[in-house]
C-alpha cells in the first residue's frame, strides 16, 4: 500500500532524509518515531505529495505520490489548515466539499465524542480543541491511508489515551493504513503494529512492534530514548 524507496530530501543545505526505505501493508499501523528535527515530518510531506523528494521514490500503490493520490490520502499537518473566521461546523462543511466519500453523520459523532461545538469559531478554539478538530477533519470521510503528524500536540495527557483508542478501535475504517508520526511515544505504543524509528533523518529501527521490543529487551519508550541519546 504505501512504498518508500531510498528516500532523500535536502533543505537548505542540510539533509532532512537520507536513504529512508519502508513498506506499510494495506491495513497496518506503523508508528513514525523519533525527536523533532529527525525527519518524521517531511517524510509525511512526501507521502502526502505535498513535497516532493531530492531523490528517491514513494508511492500510494502503483500511483507515484503527488497530486493523483491526494484522493485517497489525508494528512493532517502539525499545524493545522483551518480558517479561524469559520465556525467549526462551516469549516466542516467546506471540507466536504472536496471529499466524496464525507459522511455528515460520522463527522456529527465525532464532534460529540471530541466535544467541539459546531458554532464555535475555529479562531476561539484552544490549541487542543483545535487537535481534535484535526482529527474529525480526518475520519469523516474513507480515505485508503490516514497520515498524522504529531496529532497529539496540545491534549492533555488524560484525554489523549481515550482519542487513540477511539479513533483505532472505533472510527478508523476497516482495511485503513495508519501512519502516525510522534515523539510522544508511550501514547501510541499499545497501538502500532509496525515502527519506523528516524534519527538525524536516518533510519535507527524499523520492523514490527513485538519483535523490535523481543529484540531489544525493552518498551519501544526505551528503545525510543537509547535512540535520541
Amino acid at each position: 500500500m504505501v512504498y518508500v524507496e531510498d528516500l532523500w530530501k535536502r533543505y537548505s543545505g542540510a539533509w532532512a532524509l537520507r536513504g529512508v526505505s519502508l513498506t506499510v501493508a494495506r491495513g497496518r499501523v506503523l508508528g513514525v518515531l523519533g525527536e523533532n528535527g529527525s525527519g518524521k515530518s517531511t517524510l509525511l510531506r512526501i507521502l502526502a505529495g505535498v513535497t516532493r523528494p531530492t531523490r528517491g521514490r514513494s508511492r500510494i500503490g502503483e500511483v507515484e505520490t503527488g497530486f493523483a493520490t491526494k484522493r485517497v490520502v489525508s494528512f493532517l499537518p502539525e499545524v493545522d489548515p483551518f480558517y479561524s473566521w469559520m465556525r467549526v461546523g462551516e469549516q466542516l462543511a467546506f471540507l466536504s466539499s472536496f471529499h466524496a466519500t464525507w459522511d455528515a453523520g460520522r463527522a456529527r459523532r465525532l464532534l460529540e465524542f471530541m466535544n467541539l461545538p459546531e458554532d464555535r469559531k475555529v479562531g476561539a478554539l484552544s490549541r487542543g480543541q483545535r487537535a481534535r478538530l484535526k482529527v474529525v477533519s480526518a475520519f469523516s470521510w474513507s480515505p485508503e491511508v490516514v497520515l498524522m503528524d504529531e496529532p497529539l500536540g496540545g491534549i492533555d495527557p488524560p484525554s489523549r489515551r481515550r482519542i487513540l483508542d477511539s479513533f483505532f478501535n472505533e472510527f478508523r475504517h476497516p482495511g485503513q493504513t495508519v501512519l502516525i508520526s510522534t515523539h510522544l511515544v508511550s501514547d501510541v505504543e499499545p497501538f502500532i503494529e509496525e515502527v519506523l524509528l528516524l534519527r538525524d533523518g536516518e533510519t535507527f529501527a524499523s520492523g514490527r512492534t513485538e519483535q523490535l521490543q523481543q529484540e531489544h529487551g525493552r518498551s519501544l519508550s526505551e528503545i525510543f530514548e537509547m535512540a535520541v541519546a
